[in-house]
């Protein structure tokens, strides 16, 4: 529009223009309607002016608009950016929704295991009904729950003697009468009357010179013979590096705090020097925890397990350390009674178990992991799975007071309690009988828990995502397996034997927090692998490291794998 106007404008003024010269050139311009040529000469210029008037007005109006457009321009630029960073505002949102949904799925879980641990004051199995099915044919004696029901313990001694404990150091102190009256020599001894207390004095710590002579003889040096030092040009005895393995491995202490222990009585020891020690001692160990692999493998009864731990680790694309999830692998040997961790970068890939168990034959147990399930199938011929019924039931008591998980957890509660009535060893109780036993009164129940199972699948209300539907699939897929474990005498219901050495590690992510390294997780395996084999054997630790570490000293460097066979937990004896 503005244009249009500039434009006609324009033409206007030419247009008027043009007539007042034709009029002065024209005979016309001295009389035009009965007006003078001067009179006329004015009105057009009155004319003109507003014209030129009417046309500033308008260049005005243009520079106003064109100010205009440059702010709207301005406007819209920061209406743009202004989206800009509401979008970047709405991804943050979706980004920490997402993040809060995952945040309340894990506190979801937690709030339901620490639920389970507040119900469940005792780890005993007790049924909700009735008495305990034995098969009919079973020719043991069966018993009611309510005969075999839990009776505390009474507190008190129980008429029991206190401990003797003769193994430590006694100090005797004889105290007389003091009496100003009392005279020895005119008195009579009644009878002596001992009150015992027992001390603690906090770890000593002792320096031992060796103090070695030489002699010279006929042309030939003679000197005494120093014992050998576990580690090359240390001053450090195998007992110290014991000690120090003990706090950090079986204790679970972290470094630090070793340091500072040893400080309070009365020994100075460096942190890097306490990290040396260590590494230079997991060195010396290495083929010990090699000969410690072989062994477990040669166990035809093996319980397979893995726990995450933390690592400080440096990752590709960033800067300086971080600490990222690395997971332990663990083999417990269950007729030899030795653990054997193990650690490849941290990884869980499924490829790390199943190389492990490439050449393997025996029996697995284990939970349901993938790769775990693959044991048994093509590929590992040669391996029998069995289950854990702890996982299985877990699984069915998160459904909360669901009437068939109910069922089906009473169910596994029988195989339990026939489970425990006899133990092989026990009252002329052998592994002949305990097996024709199990043959009477597992099958029907595991018949009883298929039944159960199929019926829960065509009830409403069976979706997926939900809590039973997880339950069912979980024991469905275990189920070909759990008739394994009721094929042999001496097997196990569950995998908690191994779970209870994953406590370690456990232990360790609360008191140490992480691994320093990818090496010092592969160092921590070798102490954890003897560590827990002497809790299974009921070893003393500090004891047997003390030992191993100065046998370890005098093998030879060339000294075979095979060779240490013998110093393993199951063989050693105190020297």
């Amino acid at each position: 529009e503005i244009s249009c106007s500039l434009v006609g404008s324009e033409m206007c003024i030419r247009d008027r223009n043009n007539r007042l010269k034709y009029l002065e050139k024209s005979d016309t311009f001295h009389t035009f309607n009965g007006m003078k040529g001067p009179d006329l000469t004015l009105i057009l210029q009155q004319q003109l002016d507003v014209a030129n008037e009417t046309n500033r007005i308008l260049l005005v109006r243009i520079d106003d608009l064109g100010r205009t457009i440059e702010e709207l321009r301005a406007e819209l630029a920061i209406s743009n950016l202004k989206r800009e960073e509401l979008m970047t505002t709405v991804t943050s949102m979706q980004k920490a929704l997402l993040e809060r949904d995952a945040d309340l799925s894990k506190q979801k879980r937690i709030n339901k295991g620490l639920s389970k641990l507040v119900s469940n004051k005792s780890e005993k199995h007790k049924p909700a009904n009735g008495t305990e099915d034995v098969p009919e044919n079973s020719t043991t004696v069966s018993l009611s729950w309510t005969d075999a029901a839990y009776i505390p313990k009474e507190r008190g001694n129980n008429g029991a003697k206190r401990k003797e404990h003769f193994n430590i150091e006694t100090v005797v102190e004889e105290i007389f009468p003091t009496e100003k009256d009392f005279d020895p020599a005119l008195a009579s001894l009644m009878k002596y009357r001992d009150s015992i207390s027992y001390e603690y004095i906090p770890g000593k710590f002792i320096k031992r010179v060796r103090r070695q002579y030489f002699y010279s003889q006929n042309g030939t040096v003679y000197s005494g013979k120093l014992p050998a030092k576990p580690l090359f040009n240390s001053n450090y005895d195998g007992s110290f590096i014991a000690g120090m393995a003990q706090l950090r491995y079986m204790y679970t202490m972290p470094v630090e705090r070793i340091v500072k222990l040893f400080g309070d009585n009365g020994f100075d020891l460096p942190k890097p020097t306490a990290h040396n020690l260590l590494k230079k001692a997991a060195a010396l160990l290495d083929n010990l925890h090699k000969a410690m692999r072989m062994t477990v493998l040669s166990d035809k009864y093996l319980g397979c397990d893995e726990t995450y731990a933390k690592v400080l680790v440096q990752e590709t694309g960033k800067n300086g350390l971080h600490i990222k999830k690395g997971y332990v692998w663990v083999a417990v040997a269950h007729n030899l009674g030795l653990v054997y961790f193990f650690y490849e970068d941290g990884s869980r890939k499924e490829e790390v178990i199943l190389d492990f168990l490439r050449n393997y034959k025996g029996t697995i147990q284990s939970d349901g992991l993938a790769a775990y399930r693959k044991l048994g199938k093509k590929g590992f011929p040669d391996i029998m799975r069995l289950p854990c019924l702890q996982h299985i039931k877990r699984k069915f008591q998160d459904c909360g007071k669901d009437p068939d998980a109910e069922e089906i957890v009473n169910l596994i509660n029988r195989l339990y309690h026939n489970n425990h009535l006899h133990k092989i060893g026990e009252d002329g109780w052998t592994e002949i009988k305990e097996l024709r036993f199990r043959q009477k009164y597992a099958p029907p129940i595991l018949d009883k828990i298929q039944e159960r199972l199929s019926r829960i699948t065509k009830r409403s209300g069976y979706i997926p995502d939900s809590d039973i539907y997880e339950a069912v699939t979980y024991m469905q897929n275990e189920m070909s397996d759990i008739w394994n474990i009721f094929t042999a005498p001496n097997y196990q219901l569950d995998n908690n034997e191994i779970e209870r050495v994953n406590r370690c590690i456990s232990l360790m992510r609360h008191n140490s927090l992480f691994f320093g390294s990818h090496a010092g997780a592969n160092r921590a395996v070798i102490y954890y692998s003897l560590a827990c084999s002497c809790r299974q054997r009921g070893i003393n630790f500090f004891e047997y490291i003390s030992d191993i570490m100065n046998r370890a000293a005098i093998l030879p460097p060339t000294a075979s794998v095979e060779s240490y066979r013998e110093l393993l937990p199951d063989k050693w004896h105190k020297s």
